[in-house]
Parts: C-alpha cells; sequence; structure tokens
C-alpha cells in the first residue's frame, strides 16, 4: 500500500435515512476505483462494507465500516455509517472524525427523519455537505422534488446542483455537468455532448452555479458584478472554496444510481476537489481540569504534538480488540508506544492497519489525518485521546443520545454468570450508546440501548464472545408511599424454654414529600437509647423492599412514640422485629400508594401521521404539553408514565412507517390510579425477608 501524505488524503462519512442507497454507492465507488471487479449487492449479503454476519442476515448497516480507496493519486477514507435510528451513536462518532459530510438521499423518499439527524449532526461539528440525490432510476424517482424538500427543511442553506440527471426512473442514464455542460453516460468517466432538449435547464443551472461560486470569495464577486460571468476555472475554484466551508451553507448536489453505476465518477472527483485536505479542520479540546473548550487549530503537521481520537471499537473473540482512531496532529508509527490521555495509560501501537471492510492492509505509518486500525489495545475504549504524556488534554466527545429501550438481563447459565458482567461492561465501552446498570430499586441487571434491534446486536456479540444471556421486560422502578397518617403497636414475644425475646413499640407513620425522617418522642425511659436505635434499625430494614408491592418506600416519617422493654427478655432482636411489624402494619392502615415514573417524551414524526401519534399517547395516559412544526414534521411533547413507554419505540416505527424518532426523560414521580395500582398489588408475590 502506497503511503499517502496529508495533502494527499480525504477524510469523508455517508449518512443519509436507512436504505437510502449508502452501502451501494460504497460498491460502486469501489468498483470505480479498481479496488473489486464485481459489484456486490446488499440483498446478497455480498458487499464490502457490510460484511459482519448480522449486517448480512438483517441486510441493513449496524456499524461504521471504514473503507479506503485509491483513486487519482488520492487516498479517500470512506465512513459507511448505519441508517437505522437505533445506531445514531456510530453516526455521530463518524461525523466526528470526517471532513466532509455526505448526505444521501433516497430520490423517491426525499427528505427523511435520518436524514434531518444527519443534517442535525453536521452541523454540530461545523462540517460542510454535500449531498447526493441517490436511486435516479427507481420508479417515481423525482429530483426536483428532493431538491424543493431540502430547500423546505433546511431554509438556511443553498443547494446548488452540479450534476442533473439525464432521463429519470429506468431511463435515467447518465448526468449533465452543470460546469463543463457535457454529458456523462453510465459511470461518467467519459464526456458527450448534452442531449438538446436539455441544454436550457443546463445553462439555467450554470447561471446558478456561477453566483454560488461568486459569493465564495470577494475577488469573484466583484469581477462577477463587473463582467457578468467568470470563467470555468474562477467557477470551480469558487465551488471548491464554498464546498469546503461549513460558514457559507453552500451545499453542492449530485445525482447518482449506485445500482446502475450511474454517475459515481464525478461524485468521486467530487470527493477530491469539492472536500479538504484533514490538516484544515479545527478540533475541540479540554483540558484535564477544566471545562472550557479550547481548539487544536490548523494546519496540524507531522512534526507537531500527536492528538488522535479513538472513535470505534470493536471486540472479537478471536481476534481481540481492533481499535479504530483518527489522527488530528502528529503521526503514529507502527511497533511505537504512545499515551492514553484519557485512561492515563500508555499502550503499544503494533501492527497498523487500514480497513477496506474486513479486509486488513498492513501499513507502517500513518500521517497527520489519516484513519487506522490498531489491535490489542488494552486500556483504550471508545471516546479516548491519544496523544503525548505531557499535554493535559482530551478531545470533545459528541453529546449522545439517553437510551429508549431496556431488557433486563440475566445469565443462561451458571458458567455465563461469572463473565455477564465484564462482557456487558466491554460492549458498553465500545458503544457510548448503550448502557447497563444494577437498578437498586428493582434489583435487575438491565441493558438499555436505542432500541430493539441495537440491544439484539449487542445480546448477539455478547454470544459470540462466549457469553449466553437471557431477557425479559424490566420491571418499572414504582416506589411506595402514603396517604394518612397512622399509628399501630406490636409486640414481638418470644418464650423458647430459655431465654426469651421482648419488644414493644408504639409509632406513627405520616406522609411527607419525600425521602424518609425518624423521630423519637419517647419519654420517662419507656424504651432505652439502645432499644431505640434497634427499632430504627428495624423499620429502616423495611424501606428498602417495600410493604405493598415490594418496591422502595419514599415520603414517610415515622415517629416511636411508646413501648415497653423486659429486663431480661428484651434484646437488640426483639425490638428490631417489632419496629419492623408495627411500621408495616401502620403503613398499610395509611391509605399506601404507588408512586411510577413519569417521562417527558417529544415525538418527531411526519406531520401526516400526528393524529395516530396523538391518539396513542391518550391511550398511555399521556398528557399533550404541545405540539410544533419544522419542515414537514410535526413535534409532540407529552408527559407520559414510563411503565407505558417501554416498548413505544416498536409502536412508532409502526405508526410512522419507522420515519418517527424520540426521546425521553424522567421529570418527576406521581400516584399510580388506583385500578392499575390494584393489579401491580395482585401481581406482588412477598418474599420472606
Amino acid at each position: 500500500m502506497k503511503e499517502y501524505t496529508t495533502d494527499r488524503l480525504r477524510n469523508v462519512v455517508l449518512v443519509g435515512h436507512q436504505s437510502c442507497g449508502k452501502t451501494s454507492l460504497v460498491e460502486a465507488m469501489l468498483f470505480n476505483a479498481g479496488a473489486i471487479n464485481r459489484m456486490g449487492r446488499v440483498e446478497d449479503g455480498t458487499t464490502v462494507s457490510d460484511w459482519d454476519e448480522e449486517e448480512k442476515a438483517r441486510k441493513i448497516s449496524i456499524s461504521t465500516s471504514l473503507i479506503q480507496l485509491e483513486f487519482e493519486d488520492h487516498k479517500i477514507n470512506i465512513l459507511d455509517t448505519p441508517g437505522y435510528t437505533d445506531f445514531v451513536g456510530e453516526m455521530k462518532n463518524a461525523i466526528r472524525v470526517a471532513d466532509s459530510v455526505i448526505v444521501v438521499v433516497d430520490a423517491v423518499g426525499g427528505v427523511e427523519v435520518g436524514t434531518e439527524l444527519a443534517w442535525e449532526y453536521a452541523r454540530e461539528f461545523q462540517q460542510p455537505i454535500i449531498v447526493v440525490v441517490n436511486k435516479m432510476d427507481r420508479e417515481n424517482a423525482d429530483f426536483d422534488g428532493v431538491l424543493s424538500q431540502l430547500r423546505e427543511s433546511f431554509p438556511k442553506y443553498k443547494f446548488v446542483p452540479v450534476m442533473l440527471p439525464i432521463g429519470k426512473e429506468a431511463s435515467f442514464k447518465g448526468v449533465a455537468n452543470v460546469l463543463r455542460q457535457k454529458a456523462y453516460y453510465g459511470a461518467g468517466a467519459e464526456r458527450s455532448d448534452l442531449p438538446a432538449e436539455m441544454a436550457d435547464l443546463v445553462a439555467e443551472a450554470n447561471m446558478v452555479l456561477m453566483e454560488a461560486a461568486a459569493e465564495a470569495d470577494d475577488d469573484l464577486m466583484q469581477k462577477y458584478f463587473d463582467e457578468g460571468a467568470l470563467s470555468v476555472d474562477e467557477v470551480r475554484d469558487g465551488m471548491r472554496k464554498a464546498s469546503r466551508s461549513h460558514l457559507l451553507n453552500t451545499v453542492p448536489v449530485f445525482v447518482t444510481s449506485a445500482t446502475q453505476n450511474i454517475g459515481i465518477v464525478p461524485l468521486m472527483e467530487a470527493l477530491i476537489h469539492y472536500t479538504s485536505a484533514p490538516d484544515l479542520r479545527r478540533v475541540g479540546i479540554v483540558r484535564k481540569g477544566s471545562d472550557k473548550r479550547e481548539y487544536l487549530l490548523p494546519p496540524q503537521k507531522d512534526d507537531a504534538p500527536l492528538a488522535a481520537y479513538v472513535f470505534k471499537t470493536t471486540t472479537d473473540r478471536y481476534v481481540g480488540t481492533l481499535t479504530y482512531f483518527r489522527i488530528f496532529s502528529g503521526f503514529i508509527s507502527a511497533d511505537s508506544r504512545n499515551y492514553n490521555n484519557s485512561s492515563g495509560h500508555e499502550e503499544r501501537f503494533g501492527t497498523l492497519m487500514e480497513l477496506r471492510g474486513k479486509e486488513q492492509i498492513p501499513v507502517q505509518r500513518l500521517h497527520v489525518g489519516d484513519i487506522g486500525v490498531v489491535a490489542k489495545l488494552t486500556n483504550t475504549k471508545t471516546g479516548d485521546t491519544i496523544g503525548d504524556k505531557d499535554k493535559d488534554f482530551v478531545m470533545v466527545q459528541p453529546t449522545f443520545p439517553e437510551p429508549l429501550y431496556g431488557v433486563a438481563v440475566f445469565p443462561k447459565t451458571q458458567q455465563d454468570s461469572a463473565k455477564i458482567g465484564t462482557v456487558l461492561t466491554s460492549l458498553c465501552a465500545a458503544d457510548p450508546t448503550l448502557r447497563w446498570r444494577q437498578d437498586p430499586d428493582t434489583k435487575q441487571s438491565v441493558l438499555e440501548g436505542m432500541g430493539e434491534i441495537h440491544i439484539q446486536v449487542a445480546l448477539k456479540r455478547a454470544e459470540a464472545l462466549g457469553v449466553g444471556i437471557l431477557t425479559e421486560v424490566p420491571k418499572v422502578p414504582y416506589r411506595e408511599t402514603i396517604n394518612q397518617s397512622k399509628e399501630a403497636t406490636y409486640r414481638h414475644k418470644k418464650q423458647t424454654g430459655g431465654a426469651g425475646q421482648f419488644g414493644e413499640v408504639t409509632l406513627r407513620v405520616e406522609p411527607i414529600e419525600d425521602g424518609f425522617e425518624w423521630e423519637s418522642k419517647v419519654v420517662g425511659g419507656a424504651i432505652s437509647g439502645p432499644f431505640q436505635q434497634s427499632t430504627e434499625k428495624g423499620v429502616r430494614a423495611v424501606l428498602e423492599r417495600g410493604v405493598l408491592a415490594g418496591f422502595p418506600i419514599t415520603g414517610v416519617k415515622v415517629t416511636l412514640l411508646d413501648g415497653k422493654e423486659h429486663p431480661v427478655d428484651s434484646k437488640d432482636v426483639a425490638f428490631q422485629i417489632a419496629g419492623r411489624e408495627a411500621f408495616k402494619e401502620a403503613f398499610l392502615a395509611a391509605s399506601p400508594a404507588l408512586l411510577e415514573p413519569i417521562m417527558e417524551v417529544q415525538i418527531t414524526v411526519p406531520e401526516a401521521v400526528m393524529g395516530d401519534v396523538m391518539s396513542d399517547l391518550n391511550t398511555r395516559r399521556g398528557r399533550v404539553l404541545g405540539m410544533d412544526q419544522t419542515g414537514s414534521k410535526g413535534i409532540v411533547t407529552a408527559e407520559v408514565p414510563l411503565a407505558e413507554m417501554l416498548r413505544y419505540g416498536n409502536t412508532l416505527r409502526s405508526i410512522s412507517g419507522a420515519r418517527g424518532v424520540y426521546t425521553m426523560k424522567f421529570v418527576r414521580y406521581e400516584r399510580v390510579p388506583h385500578n392499575l395500582q390494584a393489579e401491580i398489588v395482585a401481581a406482588y408475590t412477598p418474599v420472606e425477608a
């Protein structure tokens, strides 16, 4: 493999809604670059990018693939990201390390939720954007309609067609180069004269292109005003400047059919000429002990201090861990030792690799701006910064959405129980949108992710690592409380032939706003100090496992009022039991209630299905707080009990045709309706203490 210096590198990320054709586009580019001799198909599981067995089985991308190819004496690192919304973490981290974002839009489906998410993340990292309208060969493909949708959905951006389709649907056969005013048929390597009927359309598009190029440069703008036209070279230079800057909001638009290999070569040329070399990228950093964001500014060079960001890790049972990184400053050589600024450990970088899907290509050195992979790092995870030991900064990580879907997990066998914690920790370290925790309220281990398929994939990976995991729907972390003030007296008396046990307590329970309070009003020495402490200990033992339905207790104040003790038989254990049982009796008499977590939910869907979403929320005891609109999408904000949202992602996917997304966050606890409380209590099986 030839060694490429920074000026000959390009890093691009393909993003977009699921099934818009990103993986097929990569396949076509590999074919035209000569890296493969025939194009694979997603349907057949034969593409370079979707090489994982789960991806082949599901026929969707589930993780970011790194694909390098060589074209026109440049190396292009392509990051092919999943479009399925369960895997937004993969997309965010890939955008983090690219230098230009290629938003792929289906010529039939147009702007979809995945398109908008990708756009939002590109803006978050101040990335320039190029649009590719793909699948132009499909029935009902509409290039002009997609352009109109883009302009309506993202009104702050100027969309400038650089290529126009020649024909559409089954008759789509090539693209018209707006700058050169030539036709490129098939893959687009050769130029021909334009069809006569397109001359006026291309001339009109050429004027739009010229204006956009002039706006990118003051000198070009002045010449355009003075002379009314720019040369081909001046337009090209102006568009290069415009497309490489996130500040100008100029978006070049290309058109392709990946599966038919039409319009691919002009797009590949654009990846070289319309995207910038990686040494012009600034990147956010934070120094240890500070929250203030600073910037590692260009130009970064090979001889500058090392700064690399780990954007992906994978673990294989046989290969071990593969760590994907982007170098923002400095260089990395094979068999070198480098410092992990995030973990504080030095790591040995043994064999450096470039990847083309699953194909591993060893390299000796990676320059600033390059993307590579190293195996078997032991103390490095996704999001870490690799740098110099005397530099105290780490790179700013993306902010990831909160998990939306959870399962309670437990080991399949006794042998699995010894490894389940280690494997789950490893999976979560590799994927920032995956989390696992021990829920103290429900006593369950809970694995949380962005959706059902996200969790299923994680469990398959755990199985591949040698751990079998069973799942069930997680319990809702209800809380128990009371509505009234009540008193109870309990006497514990036990005579077994030897020393006896005796303790009697009278206590009162009363509702408070939150938490637990204890107070003793015993006077006259009816219960001595140590036995008062024993009584409190007995009461506190009930708080965690509950009285009504086995959930933690909150919002209760307990006052010890009176009691009796025996000079011989009274013991610590007797007053613990008396306190526990008196508390249970008083609690059950004080109009006990269950509290449930209430979540604030924000749902974004096509406007046409807003009514269906609202109807569904009503069946979930939801309270709509507001409705808003952005482009052709509607946004519903509501408060809904967590118990009604445990599998909401599946329902929303069905209602919206997989075009809806939602976020969810906890806001407070509220009382469970009486009829539902009765069902929960009836289903509870007490566990003996």
